[in-house]
């Protein structure tokens, strides 16, 4: 059942007085902010730009001394330049290896001297830096943001270690099974899109310190940058110290977008991948909807019992309750802005390969054919939405969740709705879903292992 306490208690711990007046003059004279305040049901976000034009989102939350800070550029890993796939990669792993006067070393210890935390990484669509400090230490760590942005020093021994990790990842994964899969599967689905790029020996090798410097250049700049941040700080006190981190990064830059993703047609048989282990990994994905769509939720609310509830979920009582083919199994909608898929996966014996896509397979014609019960909508719901103020328990996840919402163009009410929003689900609108998307024929399956009794 919803646990209406927790719920309520989440809210109570979130949910802070809205500020007063929007348009406030910092008493030293400095430049006006003009502050839109969304005093939610989640958390009061307050928005601003700063004077030097960053987009920040901000939940001031007193209690605790700790400001958690996401910085995101909407550009990533599918920049890389021709031969030099994984550039990306190699620029983001040196971004707290050193900056100014400070070595890799050096900078590590100032980082522990202000018990602060910085570090950046990226996706095929966005690059990102996430910061944690200490209120108490907050204009030195951004002095040390600042420096990493404006400085970074791309160090040969850095940039050497970087290289003999990758050596070494680029030999392991051909072992890898879910490697091995997620290579297959952008084999078959959509082999000429820019998500199917990856590093290999060659780029590491054509790749440079130097051109991984001018691809910080690239994608982080100052002109489209999102902030959220949290902590015991108002929009007056943290918009000068964004403003002074990120003067050091160019203002702008032209990066490459991406296409939509068009998924092939589904393949018929199982593809598989040689793989010497005991038991086969097993994969499988169709095309899902968009965020936007009016059926997103109701596959969300219909996943969790299809496959995404853990133990609640019915391919998990059949396939390892009841059969014992598996130690888990699982399924969930993605929906991102280029990509929308529905997938899942879990490992069996070799030897009950073709058992356990038998037994996906017949599970997703029971879900089309008969639908979902009222009990388990009633379950469905009540986990999903009791669940989701464990998303806000800390500093650190409402900054990311903000960050989450606002990459992908999600109005800044949508923590207050999204509840609602899988309330409103009815069982005419799961099984509607269920009968157009848990069709096995829409859905192609890989195989990585030795897999027995699969169909010819």
């Amino acid at each position: 059942m919803r646990n209406l306490n927790l719920f309520a208690g989440a809210i109570a711990a979130l949910s802070l007085a809205a500020c007063g007046a929007t348009d406030t003059q910092p008493a030293d004279g400095t430049a006006k902010l003009d502050v839109k305040i969304h005093d939610g049901e989640f958390a009061t976000i307050q928005q601003f730009t700063t004077p030097g034009g960053v987009s920040v989102w901000l939940v001031e939350e007193p209690s605790i001394p700790i400001l958690s800070v996401r910085m995101a550029w909407e550009a990533g890993s599918t920049n890389d330049p021709e031969g030099l796939e994984g550039l990306t990669g190699a620029m983001v792993y040196q971004m707290n290896e050193g900056a100014g006067e400070l070595d890799s070393q050096a900078f590590t210890k100032r980082m522990e001297e202000l018990n602060m935390s910085f570090g950046c990484s990226a996706g095929s669509d966005n690059t990102y830096c996430n910061a944690s400090m200490l209120m108490d230490n907050a204009t030195e760590s951004f002095d040390v943001i600042a420096s990493a942005f404006a400085e970074p020093r791309f160090d040969e021994g850095p940039w050497e270690r970087f290289v003999r990790e990758t050596e070494v990842s680029l030999k392991t994964q051909e072992t890898n099974a879910r490697y091995l899969s997620g290579r297959a599967l952008q084999n078959a689905l959509y082999p000429d899109h820019p998500y199917s790029r990856e590093l290999t020996a060659e780029s590491l090798v054509a790749m440079t310190a130097a051109a991984a410097k001018a691809q910080k250049d690239i994608l982080m700049v100052q002109d489209g940058l999102l902030v959220t941040a949290v902590g015991a700080i108002s929009p007056q006190d943290l918009a000068p110290l964004i403003d002074k981190a990120v003067a050091g990064l160019p203002a702008s830059s032209e990066t490459v977008p991406v296409p939509d993703v068009e998924l092939a047609d589904a393949v018929a048989t199982p593809i598989t991948v040689d793989l010497p282990q005991p038991q086969s990994l097993v994969s499988f994905t169709a095309p899902a909807m968009k965020r936007d769509d009016d059926d997103f939720y109701t596959a969300v609310v219909l996943n969790y019992t299809f496959g995404g509830g853990g133990f609640q979920s019915r391919l998990m009582q059949d396939l390892r309750v009841d059969k014992g083919l598996t130690y888990g199994v699982y399924t969930r909608v993605s929906s991102g802005e280029k990509m929308q898929t529905w997938s899942g996966g879990g490992q069996t014996k070799n030897e009950s390969a073709g058992e356990f896509i038998a037994g996906v397979k017949a599970n997703m014609v029971k879900m089309a054919e008969e639908g979902m019960t009222e009990e388990e909508l009633s379950d469905a719901k009540a986990y999903l939405t009791g669940s989701y103020p464990l998303g806000f328990d800390s500093n650190a996840k409402i900054a990311g969740n903000m960050m989450g919402i606002r990459l992908d163009g999600l109005p800044v009410d949508f923590f207050d709705k999204r509840n609602a929003m899988v309330e409103a689900v009815t069982l005419e609108d799961v099984n509607r879903v269920a009968k157009e998307y848990l069709q096995p024929e829409r859905f192609t399956f890989i195989v990585v292992g030795q897999p027995q009794g699969l169909e010819d």
